[in-house]
């Protein structure tokens, strides 16, 4: 097996109209300043992508990217990023992803593929070392997630699939590798309309090493005790996955309930973490690599299924007043095998709950009750009579029946699994995200209440916090490697192990720029630097690393706002601006404007969100 040191810095052009193919390289400029990922990958359609098309139109381009860490053995970076314009909020999306596709095709000696055009019927492709192959997908056409997978892997080692719903273009459609999926944006959706069924690529051609192997072996080695010390990727997402974060979600008031009407409940206790990891005897279920090991799978129904993870048991549990976990399961499976994502499944069904309690639509759904649900989301899948307008999401639903004011979503794309008016900082960052209602954007929250380092509910230093989570999550997502090593590297350095967390909670209060400057994140820079073979200098690394993260969500901004993005779209459901809860006896809701405006300014900003051009210019960043 022939070995890639580093990296390939190869890109596979591919033109489906033409039926062709090119080879081009990424620029040792560009991985300098975008890092890898979903980085290069926005840097990519940046270059070739013209403002204003249809994002089902032929002229959508759509990238996969990998990260430098893929291949190396760094724990939890068996990860894949996504980008395109959404046709659910006509803006820039991007989504990662694990499952066995991401290392097929990086070991195939591909950094990215950029797929343009339109197949002039079903196709799939077969993507080796020497290129790809245009293969006729009619037999797979009509077929689930599942079917069509393993179809695929017959001629590969990892595979990325549309379902039904890809095919017939619902907007939030998603795409399959393994028990993971691209899951936000309606991704699959662009495939479909480009008669893409998916991709599969060969592997195991190309062995990944770093540069410097000396340095990479003790950095890595570190990353290890710091992932297996941590008490959230050691401790409760090792043991309960991420549905670890329903107890203390609900105690703090940010469950959504009943379309967002509530923030915790009675009975949640029976969909957490807790409860299915006993009910179900879960075992792990992860991607590869991985040592944090949040997937679980367990025995329900008498089989063995991926139990449904936070935002599905949230979206389309508490949300809906279903707290049965085996019901929540069925509706799970059903997504996954018709590709839909459960987040934007979950937030339009009970926008329609709502609006068929309000007699704006007549349909059979109701909050409590799961009759219709699973009917309703074929429905979707299919585009069938009421389903053909959910299948375009809360937003545009609202616009043609009404309901706008309990359409839960911000820029088009509905709202995860926390409510905003328990955490102010969180409620900003869905406003200000990128690709619209997004919570990895900024993880505010788990500062504000999963973890108790910031006050929920202050409007002190949110902005900045924000900004730095985003800037943060932003790089990691460029390297490419598991949003949830962010709770080892962050809070393992011994500065913030060693701090009580009532002083880390004070210092985010009254000093947070101070405070969250000093942690210390080096290790991934340091990585990073080892994988390539490049000079490295902590500091310097670090601050490079920020840069390049603050470089691209910025890049990402410009793009948005040449498609008419501006402060007039970072807003919230006027439900979460206007209507108290009863959980909360102060009843606050969300100050966004305060927030809003201090955000702009130390994001360098206009007043109407715009980036001015000497950030911009401080960037790299070549306005187009």
């Amino acid at each position: 097996m022939q070995e890639i040191v580093g990296t390939s810095n190869k890109v596979l052009e591919v033109d489906l109209t033409n039926q062709s193919f090119s080879v081009s390289e990424i620029s040792d400029k560009d991985r300098r300043l975008y890092l890898g990922g979903k980085g290069i990958g926005l840097k990519l359609l940046y270059d070739r992508l013209s403002p204003g098309i249809e994002p089902l139109g032929e002229e959508n381009i759509f990238v996969l990217a990998m990260g430098v860490f893929m291949g190396t053995g760094v724990p939890c970076s068996g990860r894949f990023e996504a980008v395109t314009k959404s046709p659910l909020t006509g803006l820039m999306t991007s989504s990662s992803c694990g499952g066995p596709f991401g290392m097929a095709l990086k070991t195939s000696g591909w950094d990215a593929v950029v797929i343009r055009g339109q197949a002039p019927g079903p196709v799939y492709l077969r993507v080796d070392a020497e290129g790809v192959e245009f293969k006729p997908a009619g037999h797979l056409w009509g077929q689930g997630t599942g079917k069509a997978e393993k179809a695929m892997l017959a001629e590969g080692s990892g595979a990325m699939v549309i379902g039904q719903a890809g095919e017939n273009q619902v907007r939030f459609a998603n795409i399959r590798s393994g028990h993971r999926f691209l899951g936000r944006g309606g991704m699959a959706a662009v495939l479909g309309a480009k008669n893409v069924k998916g991709m599969v690529a060969n592997g195991n051609e190309y062995k990944i090493v770093p540069a410097d192997r000396e340095k990479f072996r003790k950095s890595n080695r570190r990353f290890f005790q710091y992932i297996n010390h941590n008490f959230v990727t050691a401790g409760s997402f090792r043991d309960y996955g991420t549905n670890a974060n329903l107890n203390p979600g609900n105690a703090g008031g940010i469950l959504p309930i009943r379309n967002f009407t509530g923030g915790n409940h009675g009975l949640a206790a029976k969909v957490s973490g807790e409860t299915m990891a006993e009910r179900f005897n879960t075992k792990h279920d992860t991607c590869k690599p991985c040592a944090i090991l949040c997937g679980h799978r367990g025995t329900i129904r008498g089989e063995q299924r991926h139990v449904p993870e936070y935002e599905t048991i949230t979206l389309m549990g508490t949300n809906l007043e279903i707290f049965d976990p085996e019901i929540i399961s069925d509706w799970n499976e059903l997504c996954a095998e018709y590709g839909l994502d459960t987040i934007s499944t979950g937030g339009t069904l009970a926008w329609a709950m709502e609006a068929t309690e309000k007699g704006m639509i007549s349909t059979d759904l109701r909050f409590g009750s799961p009759e219709g649900v699973a009917g309703m989301i074929e429905d979707i899948a299919f585009c069938r009579g009421i389903g053909k307008d959910l299948a375009m999401g809360s937003a545009e639903a609202s616009k043609k029946y009404g309901g706008e004011d309990f359409a839960m979503h911000v820029k088009g794309m509905e709202l995860p699994g926390y409510d905003p008016r328990g955490a102010f900082g969180h409620g900003l960052s869905y406003a200000t995200a990128n690709r619209g209602g997004c919570h990895l954007s900024a993880y505010a929250v788990g500062l504000e209440v999963l973890l108790g380092m910031a006050e929920p509910q202050a409007l002190r230093w949110k902005p900045y916090m924000v900004k730095f989570m985003e800037n943060s999550f932003s790089a990691v997502n460029c390297l490419h490697i598991c949003m949830f090593t962010s709770f080892a590297v962050f809070l393992e350095p011994p500065l913030i192990r060693f701090t009580p967390n009532f002083m880390i909670r004070l210092l985010n209060q009254n000093m947070s720029k101070l405070a969250l400057n000093l942690m210390d994140v080096s290790l991934w820079p340091e990585l990073w630097h080892a994988i390539l073979g490049k000079r490295y200098t902590p500091y310097l690394g670090m601050l490079a690393f920020y840069k390049a993260g603050e470089r691209v969500h910025v890049l990402e901004r410009y793009m948005n706002t040449r498609e008419g993005i501006s402060k007039k779209d970072d807003t919230l459901p006027r439900r979460l601006l206007t209507e108290g809860r009863k959980c909360d006896a102060k009843e606050k809701t969300v100050p966004l404007e305060p927030m809003l405006k201090k955000y702009y300014k130390t994001r360098g900003y206009d007043k109407n969100g715009i980036p001015r051009e000497k950030t911009l210019r401080r960037l790299g960043i070549e306005p187009g």
